[in-house]
């Protein structure tokens, strides 16, 4: 089975479990991931997530960047050029 496949085939239970370890950094059982494991386990999420539609603010590593008066940071115009000013330094 390729991993495209898997994860189309990928019951929501399972995601969740494999999102909770991510998580966690470790199994339900209680034994820790190691760094391979919590990669693959990481990469099967995210596929999992773009795969099957799952809401963007509802997706691993979702940042809310809705400020206080609605509008989202990231829209400032003067943004883009700050940041180059930034980077540049």
């Amino acid at each position: 089975m390729t991993f495209e496949k898997m994860i189309e085939a990928m019951q929501p239970e399972v995601y969740q479990s494999l999102r909770r370890a991510v998580e966690l950094g470790k199994w339900p059982n209680g034994e820790r991931l190691t760094q391979e494991q919590r990669e693959t386990s990481l990469r099967a999420v995210i596929a999992y997530e773009h795969t099957h539609n799952v809401a963007e603010d509802q997706r691993v590593g979702f940042i809310d960047r809705t400020r206080q008066d609605g509008t989202q940071h990231g829209t400032d115009p003067l943004q883009p050029q700050v940041l180059k000013i930034l980077t540049d330094a």
